[in-house]
């Protein structure tokens, strides 16, 4: 290889690497986002888990369309994917999860179904015959409690219709930036037990917003009185709450992604790092073999001089 050639390479080596550090801190601040979307919406959780937790044994809440359990024949997946590639293995650890979920529910592509979160969730399981009912792009980088809403109706519909027994989501949860982990939550029929785990799972188990997740247990159940009647302001709490799950469920997974990402790219520029530093050591020793050899041709000569004019 020429040096002209390990010059250039070096050149374009070091250039992708100032792409890869940029990518880096953009998926840092992503991530962050995230992360602090979800502490916000707690507080707000957190006031409707209370009164779901001392009405969650009514005769109302059991007989509500949203709570009400029945046979499973049909399940209808929610499953939440990344839009974009370049975020290491995060694509096939939520793939490999979600075949291993489909299996261990003993699911087929007769008696399950899927909603799609992001492009490559949607092109993989379209592409191998599954029944892809709705797809939703571009939810990675700018997500709100409003931009879930049309999903969740059109979840709710689908549920109150009949046309799935059980609504399940799958997602990758966000533990920590080194750690992502596939799982899976039911939707509907709304639990109790359900709610409050993704409550609980808004905060971290370490770190400043610890304490946050010691207040559900904190305050005691009340008793309350109804004004207007206990089936109007279930029909307005319970979706709010299977919003939240969605919402949450979301974030989680847009934390890991871009936790996934940032990984990588330190990975990759690192590596290039690495790269450049090996060629620039090759490029600098070539360099000084051929001066070291012109310097020899030179002083070579010199003496062939000397030795022709001695004579």
């Amino acid at each position: 290889m020429s040096l002209k050639s390990v010059k250039n390479k070096i050149k374009s080596i070091d250039k992708t690497r100032q792409v890869t550090k940029a990518m880096e801190a953009v998926s840092a601040v992503k991530m962050r986002k995230s992360q602090q979307n979800a502490i916000g919406i707690r507080p707000y959780a957190l006031s409707a888990l209370k009164i779901l937790r001392s009405i969650s044994g009514s005769i109302e809440a059991a007989n509500h369309p949203l709570t009400k359990a029945r046979k499973v024949e049909k399940t209808l997946i929610v499953l939440v994917s990344a839009d974009k590639g370049l975020a290491g293995s995060y694509g096939a650890a939520l793939l490999k999860g979600v075949y291993r979920f489909i299996e261990e529910k003993g699911m087929t592509k007769d008696n399950a179904a899927l909603i799609a979160i992001g492009k490559r969730g949607y092109e993989h399981f379209l592409k191998r015959g599954w029944t892809v009912v709705n797809h939703f792009e571009r939810w990675s980088d700018q997500v709100s409690f409003d931009t879930v809403r049309p999903l969740a109706d059109e979840i709710k519909a689908l549920y109150m219709k009949g046309e799935y027994d059980e609504i399940l989501i799958v997602y990758t949860n966000f533990i920590s930036t080194l750690k992502q982990v596939v799982y899976s939550r039911k939707l509907l029929p709304v639990t109790f037990q359900s709610v409050e785990e993704v409550v609980r799972g808004i905060t971290p188990e370490r770190g400043r917003f610890a304490e946050l997740g010691r207040d559900i247990d904190a305050v005691p159940v009340k008793e309350y009185t109804f004004e207007p009647e206990a089936d109007e302001i279930l029909s307005e709490l319970i979706p709010i709450l299977f919003n939240i799950q969605i919402y949450h469920s979301v974030l989680e997974a847009n934390a890991s992604e871009h936790s996934a990402r940032m990984i990588a790219m330190k990975n990759a520029s690192d590596n290039a790092k690495d790269i450049s530093r090996g060629l620039k050591l090759y490029f600098n020793k070539v360099r000084q073999a051929a001066i070291t050899r012109e310097v020899s041709e030179i002083v070579g000569g010199m003496e062939s001089m000397k030795t022709v004019i001695s004579h």
